[in-house]
């Protein structure tokens, strides 16, 4: 069965696309996951994936052209089917093709498998909304807050919920409009990609049998007990996406689901929060600028007679047994999957070296006296890392069962501490940046990483991982290496110390680098050749500006 690929919207305001490259010709298998093109949209080149398997059939777009977004891309499907029909059409596949539109969100239009009972020309215009696939590696999805409930009207473009991946927290915007009519994921719950998330058509429109007929890989997906389906044009809202109830006997608490998300992770009880929005809600900045205020203990009471004895008593000290259970996020049920899987499956080993870094201080303050310039001892760890890579590519691999890639680009990745755990966003061709290119890069990634606004594309392809800990003291420490690359260095804090110079004593100032590689790409010969360049160009920094 064919299927038709359509320009993808890939920003919030992206209404073109340019075709820059087509990784795929006319006549190759296509699996699920596999590149098809590199398309440029009005913010950046992105690398566009497939949700189906087949042969590509026919390309629409040729390289360097420009199309709307939804027009035809390519066609995959069946090797030597006929899809002249399609191609004729464009976007609308006729019936007797038995085909399905799609678009790379996993939205599909409902077609004539539901259920007798429900009439065909009843589901016009009705829409499925799964789950979408918002990163290469996201297997599953949580639903954190809904931002439309069961009866309100999405027009294009409107955010329909806050989806948690492995990666980050993203809004998920609608690609069609209609009315909400179905919810299928509740807010906290997680569920595959592919899974029913919604349903969107026009209001009143009966969807029975819809959802519990959605399948996913070809088996029934019955509907959670906790969903409702809305069959009348009034919106319907349950408390869970509306308010916040009080016990029985106090007032009702009015708050935006982000807030009380946000409250819920902070451990902060609603009732103690003045709201600032409209009838007194309470809204997300509430929460972020909300202090407890001190209670004063209550008054003692008088003191009582105590009787002495003979025999002493042991002390016991007042107090009370107190845990908390936190559950797990997306982001940190995957950390914990991936590091375990990199630390029992790849062969780690460590080597250290110490860095003077007398040079390398003096060259930042010189370099940081340029106006408009600033540039860390992490960003010239960064680039110093890059060059050393190009001499010694087999740092720069990875392991494959039957093979080891050398990777001969440079892709650094700069481990980001945030709030649910650590986030690794890439520098795309380090070598040849500049180090002042390379703190302003950091800089924005760091900072759009902590608010939850880094792009999956930003946090994929990374051949090569540093993890710096200095800030904060640690004066060296050993990574689990960020697998499929091969190494991670781990960056310690400056130290001043007695150090020997020329036969003397002297006060000087070095650095602890900590380099964890795979045994199985990586001999120890190898990775201590590596370190000892990285010395050499941090302890002569005008060797990194020829």
């Amino acid at each position: 069965m064919a299927t038709i690929i359509t320009m993808p919207r890939l920003s919030d305001t992206m209404t073109e696309g340019t075709v820059a490259t087509w990784l795929k010709k006319v006549g190759d298998k296509i699996s699920e996951g596999d590149i098809l093109a590199e398309i440029e949209t009005d913010k950046a080149t992105m690398e566009f994936e497939s949700f189906n398997e087949g042969t590509l059939l026919y390309i629409g777009i040729p390289e360097g052209e420009t199309a709307p977004v939804d027009s035809l891309l390519a066609i995959i499907g069946n090797e030597g089917e006929d899809v002249s029909a399609l191609i004729a059409g464009g976007v609308s596949a006729p019936e007797e093709a038995k085909t399905t539109v799609v678009t790379p969100e996993p939205i599909a239009e409902v077609k004539a498998e539901a259920p007798a009972k429900t009439a065909a020309s009843l589901l016009a215009g009705v829409i499925v909304v799964t789950m979408p696939r918002l990163s290469d590696t996201m297997t599953e999805g949580t639903v954190a807050t809904w931002l439309k409930k069961v009866g309100d009207t999405v027009a294009e473009g409107d955010i329909l919920a806050e989806i948690e991946t492995d990666k980050a927290t993203m809004e998920f915007e609608s690609f069609n409009e209609g009315t909400l009519l179905y919810i299928g994921i509740q807010e906290g719950d997680a569920a595959p990609v592919d899974s029913l998330l919604a349903i969107i058509g026009p209001a009143g429109t009966d969807i029975s049998g819809v959802a519990e007929n959605y399948t996913v890989g070809g088996a029934p997906q019955a509907a959670p007990a906790t969903a409702t389906v809305e069959t009348k044009a009034a919106p319907v809202a349950t408390a869970a996406h509306v308010e916040q109830e009080a016990p029985v006997d106090g007032p009702r608490i009015l708050a935006s689901p982000l807030a009380k998300k946000i409250a819920s992770d902070k451990g902060i009880q609603l009732t103690q929060v003045k709201g600032s929005g409209e009838n007194g809600r309470i809204v997300k900045s509430d929460i972020e600028n909300f202090s407890p205020k001190v209670v004063a203990p209550a008054a003692a009471t008088a003191p009582t007679k105590v009787e002495t004895t003979s025999v002493a008593k042991p002390f016991v000290p007042a107090g009370e047994v107190f845990t908390e259970e936190i559950k797990n996020s997306q982001m940190r049920k995957i950390i914990a999957k991936r590091l375990a899987e990199s630390l029992f499956t790849a062969p780690h080993y460590n080597l250290v070296i110490e860095v003077t870094m007398d040079d390398a201080m003096q060259s930042r303050a010189i370099i940081n006296s340029v106006p408009d310039t600033k540039v860390s001892f992490n960003d010239m760890v960064i680039k110093a890392c890059a060059l050393a890579l190009k001499k010694h590519p087999k740092i720069n691999s990875q392991w494959k069962e039957d093979v080891i890639i050398i990777n001969h680009h440079v892709n650094v990745g700069v481990a980001v501490a945030v709030e649910d755990g650590l986030v690794v966003p890439v520098l795309r061709f380090t070598d040849a940046m500049s180090l002042s290119q390379i703190g302003a890069s950091v800089r924005d990634l760091a900072g759009r990483a902590k608010n939850k606004k880094l792009l999956p594309t930003e946090m994929e392809g990374s051949t090569f991982t540093v993890s710096n800990l200095g800030m904060f003291g640690i004066t060296e420490f050993n990574s689990i290496i960020n697998q499929p690359n091969s190494a991670i260095l781990s960056v310690g804090a400056i130290v001043q110390k007695p150090v020997v110079k020329n036969g003397q004593i002297v006060v000087g100032n070095t650095m602890m680098l900590s380099l964890a590689c795979d045994h199985r790409t990586i001999d120890g010969a190898t990775g201590a050749q590596f370190l000892q360049t990285l010395k050499q160009y941090i302890e002569n920094p005008v060797t990194m500006l020829a």
